[in-house]
């Protein structure tokens, strides 16, 4: 019965079992008496027995399907907690981070003078917002809190007290709680009439495509006023050229966007849903998007759980449709921000055309200026000139002359200076050959020294290296001398030992003792084992049981260091910066040894 129906039968038989069968059919089984009758009663049993277990196997079967259900139930309901618990911090630092943003720029908003109202009117409205916020609050939260803590309380008191009869209290209590209830249900619903009535406010208005930065409503002009403001210059072909260029790009863009606005088109804003519906759809698949293998199923089991009466497809088709719209816009608001971009940069550049060309202009009209005044000038500067020419020609004759003169003078003052100089050059001269002879004469004397003490040093040297090769020579008899006396003391020693092995092996053969083989006093205990254990009560130890290598209580109280360690560890400054130097001052009883010292730096 393993994995087979017990209903199929199994039939292999051959084609005797065939023939004897069709014989038992046609003579009849009453004639047989190898058969026994069936019993009914008993086979009925068995088939009731098999069926009970059949079915007993078929609950289990079914409580482990119903307990797999609830596992896996509970396993996507807990992570889905798990999203909902991560999601709820974002969206609280969301919040605020978007009421700091608010009240940054409420609080950095200034009226520019009294008559800007449009500032003061939104610092009133905040103010009334705030004060209806506050009222609000007190009218709604504060009760619910109160009620919370006072059933605190109660049931506090409740669980230390026995148990009452008293049921108008708890009546009165339930009253009072389907009160608040009913009051907050109130408000809520209230609450949502004033939110829906917002959000078709602004819709009508249509400021959350204004809001979420929608760029659907861009208009792409051709030419900006910045340059249709800055056309009066004497350059046509510059103006058709810019027109061309500005045409051109919004030309460009504007097909895109068309094209873009076209797709958006055949959709309408919700994806062919209800708008609560819609919203809540991406309020879902918005918190279900971290990079998670898991989240898309829980997405999905979620969206189904929700949405239970639309099938998965309509949910997947709702979600291609929502994506592809997203990205539209996402495409639509690119396309926006690159013409704004490319639009700046061409208003940019035309900007500068516009302003060098008026620069070119207003210098050609300079330079044209300039050069006809210039002309003005250069003809009074030239009739100065002939006057100027006719005084320096003047001046020229009696420079010449006065030149003249100062040059006679010159060269005479100079010829008598050549003559001094040559009578100083001369005595100089003479000075300095005396003064290099006396030079001279040093030299020699030094030179002549320094051979003197140089003889002498070669001399001592000499004398020098003769008493070293004696005393070499001395020392390598001597060295030589006490070898061959080592060498004959040893071989004396060794005829010594050679002796002395041999009286003792003398006496060892005098001494040998000769002993019978006696098996038993072999085996038998040795005098000293007996008078040992005989005497084992009055065994004293005399020596101890290992030997120790290490320092005595003496000689490490003998150590300096320890006796001020132990001082300062008494009056507990062994843990300071103090205790620290004063330790690393006091030097070692003995200084350690040369091999002991580590050459390695860590």
């Amino acid at each position: 019965m393993s994995g087979r129906d017990p209903r199929t039968f199994i039939t292999k038989c051959s084609t005797d079992d065939v023939e004897r069968l069709t014989m038992r059919m046609k003579n009849g089984l009453s004639g047989c008496t190898k058969y026994r009758p069936a019993q009914y009663e008993k086979l009925q049993a068995i088939v009731d027995a098999k069926r009970r277990e059949s079915n007993l196997i078929g609950q289990k079967v079914q409580r482990s399907l119903r307990a797999a259900k609830v596992t896996k139930e509970k396993s996507i309901l807990r992570q889905h907690r798990q999203v909902w618990s991560s999601e709820c911090p974002r969206l609280r630092k969301a919040e605020e981070k978007t009421e700091n943003d608010i009240q940054d720029f409420l609080q950095q908003i200034r009226p520019s003078d009294r008559s800007d109202t449009a500032i003061i009117s939104i610092q009133e409205y905040e103010f009334f917002l705030k004060s209806d916020r506050e009222a609000f609050w007190r009218a709604t939260v504060e009760p619910v809190h109160q009620l919370r803590d006072d059933l605190r309380f109660r049931l506090s008191e409740a669980l230390k007290q026995p148990l009452s009869t008293d049921e108008s209290d708890s009546e009165r209590v339930l009253q009072q709680i389907n009160f608040v209830k009913e009051q907050q249900a109130d408000i809520t619903r209230k609450l949502e009439d004033e939110y829906r009535a917002v959000e078709a406010e602004m819709t009508a208005l249509c400021l959350e495509e204004i809001l979420s930065g929608s760029s659907n409503n861009v208009l792409m002009e051709d030419l900006p006023e910045e340059v249709l403001s800055d056309m009066d210059y004497p350059y046509p072909e510059l103006k058709s050229s810019l027109m061309e260029a500005f045409h051109s790009l919004s030309e460009r863009y504007r097909s895109r966007v068309e094209s873009l606005r076209d797709k958006l088109r055949q959709t309408d804003r919700f994806c062919g849903w209800e708008e609560d519906d819609h919203l809540q759809f991406t309020f879902i698949v918005s918190q279900y998007n971290q990079n998670d293998n898991n989240t898309r199923t829980l997405c999905m089991d979620m969206l189904q759980r929700v949405f239970s009466e639309r099938t998965r497809q309509e949910l997947t088709d709702h979600e291609r449709k929502w994506s592809w719209q997203h990205f539209t816009q996402s495409q639509l608001r690119v396309v926006t921000q690159q013409w704004h971009r490319d639009r700046e940069e061409l208003l940019a550049r035309a900007l500068v055309n516009l302003q060098e060309a008026k620069h070119a202009h207003q210098e050609a009209l300079d330079i044209h200026r300039d050069r006809q005044q210039q002309r003005d000038i250069c003809a009074q500067l030239h009739s100065k000139l002939q006057q100027w020419r006719e005084q320096q020609e003047k001046v020229a004759k009696l420079e010449a002359a006065i030149a003249s003169r100062q040059q006679e003078a010159e060269e005479k003052r100079l010829e008598m200076e050549r003559e001094r100089e040559a009578a100083i050059r001369s005595q100089q001269k003479q000075q300095l050959m005396e003064f290099y002879l006396k030079q001279q004469r040093k030299r020699e004397e030094c030179v002549r020294r320094d051979q003197e003490k140089l003889a002498s040093l070669r001399h001592e040297m000499e004398t020098q290296a003769k008493r070293d090769g004696e005393r070499v020579q001395f020392r390598a008899e001597m060295l030589q001398k006490r070898q061959e006396e080592r060498e004959g003391r040893e071989a004396e020693r060794q005829k010594e030992e050679e002796e002395r092995e041999r009286r003792l092996e003398a006496l060892r053969n005098q001494v040998a003792v000769v002993a019978e083989a006696d098996p038993d006093r072999l085996m038998a205990d040795t005098e000293a084992w007996r008078s040992r254990h005989v005497n084992a009560n009055d065994f004293e130890l005399h020596k101890p049981l290992y030997s120790i290598n290490t320092y005595t209580d003496s000689q490490i109280v003998s150590d300096p260091r320890v006796r001020v360690e132990q001082a300062l560890r008494e009056a507990g400054l062994h843990n300071t910066v103090y205790a620290r130097q004063v330790l690393l001052a006091i030097p070692p009883p003995k200084p350690p040894r040369k091999d002991t010292k580590s050459v390695l730096k860590l």
